[in-house]
């Protein structure tokens, strides 16, 4: 069964890679740690691809907008953390992208949160956005075979922190709903 909002982010210490300076060590991260910070947490199916190197990229290139906004950015694949390390080697553009990519290749978290594809094997394009007390407050899934659109998740969370209702399409600086009394 796949969590969804309301439920708690779930908590595994995995292995997580950073940066090309140096090989993985055995670094690792704590999923369920918010250090009283946002968090926005996407997957992507495998390495080495076609699609999710633009998804990296585009997250990547929003790091700061994510920080801004008090939200820590992490990304994630069934790869290994030897593989990620690869991979951001081979490509410039996946080097720059400074954010930790957790290394799930034993699928504890994607299992956990219901959203390996069960014919391929691998996490589905999957993109949440968690508070600072670990509950999930948006999620969206993709299939394989489309990228989504990481400005989404900047206009998401900047309605989940206005905690008012915002309609159809609002972005930050529009009004929000006030019902009437």
């Amino acid at each position: 069964m796949a969590l969804t909002v309301g439920d708690k982010f779930p908590s595994f210490v995995l292995p997580v890679q950073q940066g090309v300076s140096a090989l993985p060590a055995g670094e690792t991260i704590d999923t369920g740690d918010t250090g009283g910070k946002w968090k926005v947490v996407f997957f992507w199916p495998k390495d080495f691809t076609f699609i999710c190197p633009t998804e990296i990229i585009g997250y990547g290139e929003l790091k700061k907008d994510f920080e801004d906004r008090d939200a820590v950015l992490i990304g994630a694949s069934t790869d290994t953390d030897f593989v990620h390390f690869a991979w951001r080697k081979s490509d410039e553009r996946l080097a720059a992208c400074d954010f930790p990519w957790i290394a799930d290749n034993q699928k504890k978290l994607a299992d956990a949160l219901g959203i390996v594809d069960k014919d391929a094997g691998v996490a589905y394009r999957a993109t949440y956005i968690v508070d600072p007390h670990n509950v999930i407050q948006h999620v969206t899934v993709n299939g394989l075979n489309q990228g989504r659109n990481p400005q989404e998740a900047i206009r998401v969370l900047d309605a989940l922190q206005t905690d008012e209702l915002c309609p159809c399409n609002w972005k930050a600086g529009d009004e929000v709903l006030k019902p009437a009394a």
